[in-house]
């Protein structure tokens, strides 16, 4: 039995579109998990979007580090003054979203997140784990020949 929630597109479509965002010049997606909200986002506020690799968890969710790390290099020089929206998909102690607001520490960093602990959360009455629509399980992969 499957203990996450799913949360459908077209309501993550509609409450991204509902939602009144900080003003941002620029938007930082956290790789892997922040790359498909971070995209809609920018979409959506027509903003140029950057994506911070770094990694904490894998795949199911599990610590594979004692800390979350960069996995590239990830430039930092972005025009002086700029309003930054940091965001992930997911946010439980903030490790990662610190991680690289620390490295953005010369600008204006906001967080942003679809569920969990941050300066703007999508979702922020579901408290247990969330099956998002572009995650899909292994089940459901389709294999050509």
């Amino acid at each position: 039995m499957d203990s996450k929630v799913s949360l459908p597109f077209d309501k993550i479509s509609k409450a991204l579109n509902g939602f009144a965002f900080p003003p941002t010049d620029i938007i930082v997606g956290i790789g892997r998990g922040g790359i498909v909200p971070a995209s809609l986002v920018a979409h959506q506020l027509e903003l140029p979007l950057f994506i911070a690799s770094v990694n904490y968890r894998n795949d199911i969710n599990e610590p594979i580090r004692k800390s979350p790390e960069f996995l590239d290099l990830f430039e930092t020089s972005f025009p002086h003054g700029c309003r930054i929206l940091l965001i992930d998909d997911v946010a439980v102690s903030g490790k990662t979203l610190d991680l690289v607001k620390a490295s953005l520490k010369d600008y204006s960093v906001k967080t942003f997140v679809l569920k969990g602990k941050a300066d703007f959360v999508l979702f922020p009455n579901i408290k247990t784990c969330v099956k998002w629509p572009w995650n899909p399980s292994p089940k459901s992969y389709i294999y050509e020949s």
